[in-house]
């Protein structure tokens, strides 16, 4: 399956289609570990225009149905939101998606507030725990870093 995944930019016009998948994806694997606060200050997160204006999108597509996202901040230096719909998770495009969005940041420095639900996965990626968990708005996260 990930030799029929492609990466690229997520076009403006594909924005609502990139976050109904995060919030499918995210109701299904992550809210069950939040709070109703948490779940409801990300659903607050995705619909906030001045904060998603500020996030360079890539998508990864089979058979050009986009399957997973990761958008990122900070000059590609910090992943905001990153997210591979259910049934196409554990073929490798989650490491596709967070290879080249690294290919594009040219610190070759990342950081990530993960998710409880994600931890093992940024580990495997190559992430290391930069704090304990933490709680902010009802979002449980682990802040992390790769270097």
């Amino acid at each position: 399956m990930e030799s029929d995944c492609f990466i690229r930019k997520i076009r403006p016009e594909e924005i609502a289609e990139a976050l109904g998948l995060a919030w499918n994806v995210f109701l299904e694997f992550e809210s069950p570990e939040y709070t109703k606060e948490g779940v409801e200050e990300f659903y607050k997160s995705i619909h906030d225009e001045t904060y998603l204006s500020k996030l360079c999108w890539y998508g990864a597509f089979v058979q050009e149905k986009l399957v997973g996202i990761i958008a990122t901040r900070n000059e590609g230096t910090h992943i905001a939101l990153f997210f591979v719909d259910g049934k196409y998770q554990r073929h490798g495009i989650g490491r596709r998606l967070f290879q080249f969005a690294l290919s594009m940041n040219s610190s070759g420095k990342m950081t990530v507030n993960s998710s409880p639900y994600a931890v093992p996965v940024y580990h495997k990626l190559g992430f290391c725990d930069t704090d304990t968990e933490q709680v902010v708005n009802g979002l449980r996260f682990t802040p992390m870093e790769i270097k």
